[in-house]
């Protein structure tokens, strides 16, 4: 399969870094195991390039994981021997029950699995005892957005656009949110969109938004959506800036961009605000997203196969058109934001 340009340069700067690691993997056994992870994770990757989607899951999965053990390894966060991994630190139950419903838990904070630790390393959420379904964890990744597993409502990533961010002359940060669903667009009301942006705290403390004017006295202004794709609406959203000095001033672009980068999750360049799952306590990283999801599938294509089979079958399967796209993104994405989550960790 193609790989892209952006894949191509993320794997170019992952070798780069390789002769001097960042962060604690500058030396030692964490410099030692950051370059052979990577080294493995690159070939794991290209393997999964040459080969179909029977087994390609096993090849993606496992290249993540090693690059797991590369993040760890270079985590200012893990200290002593935290960033030594020692098993998944992830399961998968429910392969009886219809895919979208498959039950995914983790090990508990604190303990050394993959998972876990590198979490740890990236501020994301673990659950523990908890099960969250395939299907909600699926509809976190942002190229998921056009590949729906059910007809259920979805929680999906909203698009934040950057690049208006220093045009607006106030001191508020405003922007144009996307990817709001049309259950919400349609409905047309301030009650719905409150209701909504409830699994999205960032965009819950919003300060005001564009609004279509009051429809009578007394009467609060509905929400003036912008409509796109047929089924998704954008909506400009106003924040307070946070607390400092010179208040009386305009924010600048960059002081307003820093406000939006500290709301919001990195996604290969471009920003995203993203819902809180229950039992989550905050949003999940997108790294650990995918981590999630192949996990999943890795377990059901090694050792559920005629289920996998199944599954992928396009001629009798509803999943295997989006397997596929996932499966190919997955090879095409992943090297950006495994080079972008060393560089979180170790700066």
């Amino acid at each position: 399969m193609h790989i892209d340009l952006d894949a191509a340069q993320a794997w170019e700067r992952l070798r780069a870094s390789r002769w001097s690691p960042p962060g604690r993997a500058n030396t030692g056994s964490r410099q030692k195991t950051y370059a052979a992870a990577l080294e493995q994770s690159e070939q794991t990757f290209q393997a999964a390039a040459a080969v179909g989607t029977a087994t390609r899951p096993m090849q993606v999965f496992y290249g993540l994981s090693q690059a797991g053990r590369a993040i760890a390894a270079a985590a200012w966060a893990l200290k002593g021997d935290a960033w030594n991994l020692t098993s998944h630190g992830i399961k998968a139950t429910g392969f009886h029950l219809p895919f979208p419903d498959i039950q995914i838990r983790t090990d508990q904070p604190g303990s050394q699995g993959s998972f876990v630790t590198v979490s740890e390393a990236l501020d994301s959420p673990v659950w523990g005892k908890d099960l969250v379904r395939l299907e909600d964890v699926w509809d976190l990744l942002p190229p998921n957005l056009r590949y729906p597993l059910t007809t259920r409502d979805r929680l999906t990533p909203l698009f934040a656009d950057q690049d208006g961010i220093g045009t607006h002359e106030h001191s508020l940060l405003s922007i144009s949110v996307c990817h709001i669903p049309a259950r919400v667009v349609n409905a047309g009301t301030r009650e719905a969109l409150e209701a909504f942006l409830t699994s999205y705290p960032a965009v819950a403390q919003h300060d005001s938004y564009v609004t279509t004017g009051a429809l009578s006295l007394g009467t609060e202004a509905p929400p003036d959506y912008g409509i796109y794709n047929r089924d998704r609406g954008e909506l400009t959203i106003n924040w307070q800036m946070p607390p400092g000095p010179g208040l009386e001033e305009m924010a600048t672009a960059d002081e307003r961009l820093a406000h939006l980068r500290a709301m919001t999750r990195s996604y290969r360049g471009d920003r995203y605000f993203l819902p809180v799952l229950p039992p989550m306590k905050r949003e999940l990283h997108p790294l650990m997203a995918w981590w999630a999801v192949l996990y999943v599938l890795s377990m059901l294509s090694r050792y559920q196969p005629a289920q996998w089979r199944a599954l992928i079958n396009v001629d009798s399967s509803q999943y295997a058109v989006p397997i596929e796209r996932l499966l190919e993104r997955a090879i095409n994405h992943l090297p950006v934001l495994i080079a972008d989550a060393i560089t979180e960790v170790s700066t």
